[in-house]
């Protein structure tokens, strides 16, 4: 198996104990190690070779035992053990929106049902309602829940770039018609990560009736999942899902918090609490040998009464942060306002949708400060790359608009470079030294095998006139991964050469991942952040790039974008030399 089948494998195994009813801790066990493992640069196969399993994030004694079970026989015994308990239907039932594991357990013990198929067919001849906390309506929601599944199809998350905006749209609408006081979207998209399941809203207000009214009749709401006082769910034409929540201005903190998540991060500083003789819940502090609630109303006074500062939420997923926190050893996370270029940029000279002057106007209303435009290379036919004679026509136009800008931005000449299945550059040097910067890319043959996808990448990076290496893997979010590289040993000829790695800002790419970025950032390679724009709004797309650095914990000194203009052509110069 490879690692993203060892991650499928344990997040199945996490579904099939929660349905058991297992302890919160052993299930996250599972969840967090399949998470670590489906983003974890090196080949699993390897690093057992190595005996380094635990070494990786959420991977102690009993989980690498069971991956180097899975690697030896390509079976686990345990999960064969747990299949033979909880049918493979059921878990596919925990899927349907509404069905947590208690219900699904029910359905499974108590009616029989074992498939979607199943419980669609006793919900139309209505024999749930006989179901403990099940009605009429009850059967109603599970049969609406299946067909949005299905409309889902099997991957039930979306798209940080769908669901972002979706929120913000939601909460713009909220506050526009109703008193709405202090307003946030929580959840895995504050902490940014790639695909979110639900969209968690909070909002404080003096008057929530108004609020929610206007929630659950929105133009773009399916149906509604439930509407209350404080709480309601709707899920969107889109099949999204969105829970809104109201809550007191003086509960704030707390809500926000514990809504924000991670789970596991949360446990974390329910513990802390307990230590200090507090239960903790989504709304208070309270002493646990009695006395009145301990009430916060900022996320800061939620750290401080456990001990902590601050921990930003892209941070919040148990990875290291509350250590880091306790040491007073956060990272001084990259923020938006530091960045002053951007490196990576098409326009119509290939398949962008823009002109250079355009692209460069447009960067320069976003406060940037110099732009590379890097059309593809010749060898990218679908995407209109440029030969050899059109990539020098264009380096006349490009010195001609730099001009007339007159320094309120430099514009600077570049290429996204095809790096061609048989390894070799689509542009000989020749050519590639008469640029001003060069990114390097996989676009084709992304499935070759490990050993060569990793050669062509390292090949590149040892070419001097190479400065980037764009989004590494090639991965599009939600529907291809990345290739199977090896990029334990892509990050040691980086590190050699100096040469960057991107964090593409693509919503669909967002690649380098966090945990990749991560550990980049600790062999001291050079980051660069950019949208890849193929139009003038793509480039506000830098925003998603910038979640994905704080989630891997990248600071400014480690991300070549914030450098000023002076210090990008002298790095440049240098190492073409």
């Amino acid at each position: 198996m490879n690692n993203r089948e060892v991650a499928d494998l344990f997040e199945r195994i996490a579904d099939m104990l929660e349905i058991k009813g297992e302890i919160i801790h052993r299930v996250l066990a599972y969840r967090n190690a399949a998470q670590a493992i489906r983003e974890f640069p090196r080949d699993l196969r390897v690093t057992a070779a190595e005996n380094a399993l635990e070494t990786i994030p959420g991977v102690g004694k009993i989980i690498a035992e069971k991956i180097t079970e899975i690697l030896d026989t390509g079976t686990l015994e345990f999960h064969e053990r747990l299949a033979a308990e909880v049918p493979t239907g059921v878990v596919d039932i925990l899927h349907v929106n509404g069905v947590g594991p208690k219900k699904a357990r029910m359905f499974w013990q108590e009616a029989g049902l074992t498939t979607l198929a199943q419980l669609e067919q006793a919900a139309r001849e209505g024999k749930l309602r006989s179901l403990p906390g099940m009605g009429a309506k009850s059967e109603q929601r599970i049969l609406e829940g299946i067909e949005s599944l299905r409309r889902r199809a099997s991957d039930t998350r979306i798209p940080l770039g769908i669901a972002l905006p979706t929120a913000e749209r939601i909460l713009k609408a909220l506050r526009s018609g109703t008193q709405v006081d202090q307003f946030a979207v929580a959840g895995s998209i504050r902490r940014g990560r790639p695909t979110i399941g639900d969209v968690d809203l909070l909002i404080t207000s003096a008057e929530p009736k108004p609020i929610m009214d206007a929630f659950v009749h929105m133009e773009e709401v399916a149906r509604i999942l439930g509407h209350g006082d404080s709480k309601s769910s709707v899920e969107l034409l889109n099949g999204l899902q969105v829970d809104l929540r109201v809550v007191p201005a003086e509960r704030w903190g707390t809500a926000l918090c514990y809504f924000t998540g991670s789970q596991a991060h949360n446990i974390r500083i329910r513990h802390l609490a307990l230590d200090r003789g507090l239960s903790l819940n989504e709304f208070a502090f309270t002493p646990t040998g009695g006395g009145n609630e301990i009430l916060c109303s900022t996320e800061e006074a939620v750290y401080a009464q456990v001990g902590l500062p601050f921990i930003p939420p892209e941070l919040r997923e148990d990875r290291g942060e509350i250590e880091a926190a306790q040491k007073g050893t956060l990272p001084d996370l990259i923020e938006a306002g530091q960045i002053q270029s951007n490196l990576h940029m098409h326009t119509t000279w290939s398949d962008g949708t823009a002109s250079i002057r355009e692209m460069a106007e447009a960067a320069r209303e976003r406060g940037l400060r110099y732009i590379v435009i890097t059309d593809h290379s010749r060898g990218a036919v679908i995407a209109n790359g440029l030969s050899i004679e059109r990539l020098q026509e264009q380096a006349n136009e490009i010195r001609r608009v730099d001009a007339e800008l007159n320094g309120s931005i430099r514009v600077f000449h570049g290429t996204e470079m095809e790096i061609k299945a048989d390894g070799t550059p689509d542009f000989p040097d020749e050519v590639l030294e008469t640029l001003d910067f060069v990114v390097a890319s996989l676009h084709v043959s992304l499935r070759q095998p490990r050993e060569q996808v990793t050669r062509r990448l390292i090949h590149a990076l040892q070419n001097r006139h190479v400065d980037l290496i764009g989004h590494p893997t090639g991965q599009l979010i939600p529907d291809r991964d990345g290739a199977d590289l090896d990029l334990e040993a892509v990050f040691t000829a980086a590190a050699a050469s100096g040469t960057a790695m991107e964090i593409n800002a693509s919503p669909e790419r967002l690649d380098l991942t966090a945990q990749n970025a991560r550990r980049a950032q600790e062999l001291g390679i050079p980051i660069s952040i950019n949208t890849d724009a193929h139009s003038i709004a793509d480039l506000d797309n830098l925003r998603y790039g910038i979640l994905t650095a704080r989630r891997g914990w990248i600071e400014s000194h480690s991300v070549i974008n914030t450098w000023p203009v002076d210090r990008f052509v002298t790095w440049t110069r240098q190492r073409h030399e």
